[in-house]
């Protein structure tokens, strides 16, 4: 799977009706369409492009969004998340974080206390991480073991890549301009 294909998947997820579950089941679908290998490799390029995300001008961003409650496993989440949204806002943040601030889901949050918030509107998406490996176990009929046998074939994909590099730039321009429009829509006292 290229990288074309991977944000067309991730695009057409962002755009799908439904809630967060309808949407991985089209995923899954679409995933069971190809072979075993091609799911291994949309597994590679998304923690790639989660990789991307970690930066701490970002986890700022989302712990700002959730009153500073935001954890390790809580910013993992986040990228996921943010992914999943599709490739212009991942971009789009990634480029600037304050960006957050026009995406439609973070802007529902806005004035609401976080106790609030239903499950399915937390900015994280942690489910979509093991799409890939429960579609690699029924296409190899290695249900049992596919943990196993996924992660062998993903560590094999992941070392016939090179790095990702971080944009160094990227990341020192949105450490400079921070996030004043998100400062000003989760104002940090009104984090609970």
């Amino acid at each position: 799977m290229d990288d074309e294909t991977f944000w067309a998947l991730m695009d057409e997820l962002s755009r799908r009706p439904g809630g967060r579950h309808e949407r991985l089941e089209w995923l899954r679908g679409a995933l069971r369409c190809g072979s075993a290998a091609e799911a291994v490799e949309f597994q590679a390029r998304l923690e790639a492009a989660c990789a991307a995300v970690a930066t701490g001008a970002l986890w700022s961003a989302a712990d700002r969004i959730e009153g500073g409650l935001c954890s390790d496993d809580g910013f993992d989440y986040f990228a996921l998340w943010l992914v999943g949204q599709g490739q212009e806002t991942y971009r789009a943040v990634l480029a600037a974080p304050d960006a957050l601030a026009d995406v439609p889901e973070v802007r529902a949050l806005v004035g609401r206390p976080l106790r609030e918030w239903r499950d399915e509107e937390w900015p994280e998406w942690e489910e979509l991480d093991y799409a890939a490996q429960e579609v690699f176990g029924e296409l190899t009929g290695r249900q049992d073991d596919s943990p196993e046998a996924f992660y062998e074939a993903l560590d094999a994909v992941r070392g016939t890549w090179a790095d990702p590099e971080e944009d160094s730039a990227v990341v020192a321009v949105a450490a400079r301009t921070g996030t004043p429009r998100l400062d000003a829509l989760f104002p940090a006292e009104a984090g609970s």
